[in-house]
């Protein structure tokens, strides 16, 4: 099954903590490969005053469960320094992993929502997922990656900026 990654961050070496995690994704049991990548993009932060964010999505190829996948964002997150107990709700961190979409998939449990419930509100999310999958349909909404890119950028044009293109497998 082909998901979609979200990486963010904003605290210490953010291209560093997530060209580590793209490369360590492909070398642990369930996952075959990372298949892109996009652009890097400086994103302004929400919550409390704090440095902007650097966001980007990847492809990646899963063949075991997606609550795995996920326990392996979260160790991945860890091995960064993200404390999850000891930060604040949209508070600064060094590398934040979202399961975003999974291809033709809903998944409704308490540890784990597929689409992530605020995707399609979500420009820093959507703008960097509309490069790799600009035609892939949100299965709730019905509605395109692109189309939900787009209509997040009308409504703030200034909500993503590209920065460049980090180093990655």
């Amino acid at each position: 099954m082909r998901v979609l990654l979200g990486l963010g961050g904003n605290t210490g070496e953010v291209r560093r903590a997530f060209a580590r995690a793209l490369g360590e994704l492909g070398a642990w049991p369930g996952v075959d490969r990372v298949v892109g990548a996009s652009a890097l993009y400086r994103t302004r932060a929400v919550g409390p005053e704090q440095p902007d964010f650097l966001n980007m999505a990847a492809l990646v190829v899963v063949s075991g469960s997606l609550l795995g996948f996920l326990e392996l964002c979260q160790e991945l997150e860890r091995g960064a320094g993200r404390d999850r107990g000891g930060e604040s709700r949209w508070g600064p961190r060094p590398l934040d992993l979202d399961l975003l979409l999974a291809e033709e998939a809903v998944h409704r449990g308490p540890r784990l929502t597929l689409p992530h419930s605020h995707f399609h509100e979500r420009a820093f999310a959507l703008v960097p997922a509309a490069e790799l999958v600009p035609g892939w349909s949100h299965p709730l909404l019905g509605r395109t990656v692109g189309e939900l890119a787009a209509e997040a950028l009308a409504r703030d044009p200034g909500a993503v900026e590209r920065a460049a293109r980090p180093d990655h497998p």
